[in-house]
């Protein structure tokens, strides 16, 4: 989402993170510059409890120039390699869940950002364009018929009724502080250590969001469906069951037929295995 610069001096090193009008990665997407703000005041929300020593420390701030300058973790490596070849583990597993329970737990100040444009943004790749027969997504040019598999879950109305029901759930209000991308390019580790980063998409809202995000990229990077049930009995706090399986077969399908692909190579079979499971999911009882 944003520029992020490792900047060494002689005396430290510190993360320099600045948020433009556009997304850093696809820099037609227009994105609010306010996401930095967002960001910030997620950390400061912890900074009395126990995820603080799970995120890191702001160092300095610049609203002027949309500019957050935070701690340097160290040489840490995002847990995207779950996707590949090393799958993770139940110790870290149930760490990540704990940390999701305490930020969810906490209580949220009366003027802690909406967050609505990052929010819109966010609705509009997750509920909405993965599900249009005509989104201008070149699927072909990431895999060769990947096109032609998405077209039954773009035309499927059972689901994409679900889907618009969802997407309003997650536009309305509610009373739990959300990470608001809780996936592993958001979940750092060096050496035992465990980090969360990366909240620009952050606003109080429904826990199963969160929760249901996560359990779709633990079942996408392992193919096992029973790690939602996993996630959901070791989780502290209250959720709907339901609704987290609805939102973690959204966040399945649109992975894998929207345009924030992830760095996981599939056969088009196992896609399609995903997809289907992903229907499941989001149509459960």
């Amino acid at each position: 989402m944003n520029v992020v610069l490792r900047i060494t001096t002689d005396q430290r090193s510190f993360i320099l993170k600045q948020s433009r009008p556009y997304v850093a990665r696809y820099k037609q997407i227009e994105a609010p510059l306010e996401r930095i703000a967002v960001e910030k005041k997620f950390y400061q929300a912890l900074r009395d409890n126990a995820v603080n020593a799970h995120i890191p420390k702001i160092l300095g701030y610049d609203a002027a120039e949309s500019l957050l300058i935070l701690e340097d973790l160290g040489h840490c490596k995002d847990m995207t390699y779950i996707y590949k070849d090393e799958a993770i583990s139940a110790r870290w597993l149930d760490r990540l869940v704990f940390i999701l329970g305490l930020i969810h737990r906490k209580s949220v100040a009366s003027d802690f950002p909406e967050n609505l444009e990052m929010r819109r943004l966010n609705h509009q790749h997750i509920f909405v364009l993965p599900f249009l027969e005509d989104n201008g997504f070149q699927l072909d040019d990431i895999q060769t018929g990947l096109q032609e598999l998405s077209l039954p879950f773009k035309k499927d109305t059972a689901v994409k009724s679900v889907v618009e029901k969802v997407g309003k759930k997650y536009l309305s209000p509610g009373n739990s502080l959300l990470h608001g991308d809780y996936y592993p390019g958001s979940w750092m580790t060096e050496s035992e250590n465990l980090y969360v980063i990366d909240p620009e998409f952050s606003f109080s809202g429904l826990p199963e969001f969160d929760l249901g995000v996560m359990a779709a990229h633990i079942i996408m990077a392992t193919g096992k469906k029973s790690f939602l049930n996993r996630i959901y009995s070791v989780y502290q706090g209250e959720a709907d069951k339901k609704l987290m399986s609805q939102v973690a077969g959204i966040e399945i399908i649109r992975r894998l037929i929207g345009l924030a692909q992830l760095p996981m190579k599939r056969s088009l079979k196992e896609k399609d295995k995903l997809l289907r499971k992903a229907r499941k999911l989001v149509l459960t009882s």
